[in-house]
């Protein structure tokens, strides 16, 4: 699913019960993470429910990240599939750039989610933006040799 489907579906949507809904049913296609994935490095902190991140880097200047994620709570696995559909795939210079929690408030959810879970939402866009910037200055490092 791509950020553009679920910007659409949300269009579509009229009411925040139906939102919802829909949040949850895209935080169900995520696919689980294995258990040994499921561990302290890969938590994310500043969630009150668990958050599991995992970040694959590729190869190259501009490297590509891909993400894979998990949440033990309903809506949060959905929040966690949105952000995921934002930044999954993108080259890492690109995630530095772009900050979602502004399609966050775009969607609506800035007024809907309790200020813990909008902190959480935060914490996890903290978290992709900052391996992000590690993959370019691990990358610079290696230019620099």
């Amino acid at each position: 699913m791509t950020i553009d489907d679920i910007t659409e579906a949300f269009a579509l949507l009229d009411d925040w019960e139906e939102r919802y809904r829909y949040v949850i049913e895209i935080g169900r296609s995520l696919p689980e993470l294995r258990p040994d994935q499921r561990n302290e490095d890969n938590r994310v902190k500043g969630c009150a429910s668990n958050v599991w991140l995992v970040t694959h880097v590729g190869d190259g200047a501009n490297p590509i990240l891909t993400f894979e994620g998990e949440s033990d709570a309903h809506i949060v696995k959905g929040l966690v599939a949105v952000t995921l559909a934002f930044y999954s795939g993108k080259h890492a210079v690109d995630i530095v750039g772009q900050d979602a929690f502004e399609l966050f408030r775009q969607l609506g959810f800035e007024q809907h989610l309790t200020p813990q879970r909008s902190n959480g939402v935060r914490s996890m866009i903290d978290r992709i933006r900052r391996d992000a910037r590690r993959a370019v200055s691990a990358d610079q490092a290696v230019l620099k040799d």
